[in-house]
């Protein structure tokens, strides 16, 4: 049996072609795919392992943003406008997308971090971490997800039969999620003061997404946001598809979706290129 023949040469990743970049992210996914779901089973039953109160938190997590929103909403603090739905219903479900957008982007920016503990000492391809770490991001949102649904059902909305395409309307907000984690986790290690500004950016971005209140603000200079912001789109379209079995602006939904995929595959290929010298770095 002929042993299999690996050479290494400089600037090797650099050479390698745009589309060859996201051909090999697949091929390790299906070819290293026991060990993502090793890596997965482990730190997500670990995350759990020292709390009390454990996996319970899905639920409670949830129950205590909707209360939050619910009281500011009932004190006048908070207008929401007319979300078509009970208000709770809206802004658990609303705000469930949106913690899975931030979820994939959390996992992105850990990805190297995420596998530190033994990265430098057994030979793998490190972007099957990006994909473990979605895992991890989607078994947590499953939960509160499933809490949302039960939400909708007590307010006496029934979902929508686009449900079952929820796992095809949540790639672009995973390719989204996951470009500006990657490209987090690359400015972290060169610039720590930028990767902070990111970060509070992201935070920022809940209240410029119609989450909370009714894409249909009074304020212009807001609305002008929501018009410009791919999140509007992102999750706005994967939440009305549940409720109302109907994207809104199907068409800014789709250019919103090609810019993701762009800005992901973009991205990657910096990440691929650069992951060496980053993890020099780590060190």
């Amino acid at each position: 049996m002929s042993e299999k023949i690996i050479i290494y040469e400089p600037h090797q990743r650099a050479r390698t072609g745009f589309f060859k970049t996201i051909i090999l992210l697949i091929k390790n996914v299906i070819e290293y795919r026991e060990l993502i779901m090793q890596l997965f089973k482990r730190d997500f039953l670990m995350s759990y392992k020292k709390s009390f109160l454990g996996m319970s938190w899905h639920f409670i997590a949830p129950l205590m943003g909707i209360i939050s929103w619910v009281f500011m909403n009932a004190t006048g603090v908070l207008t929401p406008g007319d979300v078509g739905i009970p208000y709770p219903a809206y802004v658990l479900l609303s705000s469930s997308v949106y913690g899975l957008f931030m979820g994939f982007y959390g996992g992105a920016q850990g990805t190297l971090s995420a596998g530190s503990g033994f990265i430098m000492q057994v030979k793998f391809p490190h972007d099957i971490l990006l994909i473990k770490q979605a895992l991890q991001q989607l078994a947590s949102f499953a939960i509160t997800f499933g809490v949302s649904l039960i939400t909708l059902l007590f307010f006496g909305v029934i979902p929508s039969w686009m449900l079952i395409l929820f796992p095809l309307l949540m790639l672009p907000i995973f390719f989204l999620g996951s470009a500006i984690g990657l490209m987090s986790s690359i400015i972290a290690v060169v610039a720590p003061d930028i990767q902070r500004g990111i970060g509070f950016v992201m935070g920022l971005l809940l209240y410029l997404t119609p989450v909370i209140y009714s894409p249909n603000v009074a304020n212009p200079m807001l609305r002008e946001v929501i018009k410009w912001n791919p999140l509007t789109y992102l999750i706005g379209g994967l939440r009305d598809s549940i409720i109302y079995g109907r994207i809104t602006n199907f068409d800014r939904y789709l250019i919103s979706a090609f810019i993701s995929l762009i800005i992901f595959s973009v991205t990657w290929r910096i990440f691929y290129i650069t992951e060496e010298k980053v993890i020099e770095k780590m060190i």
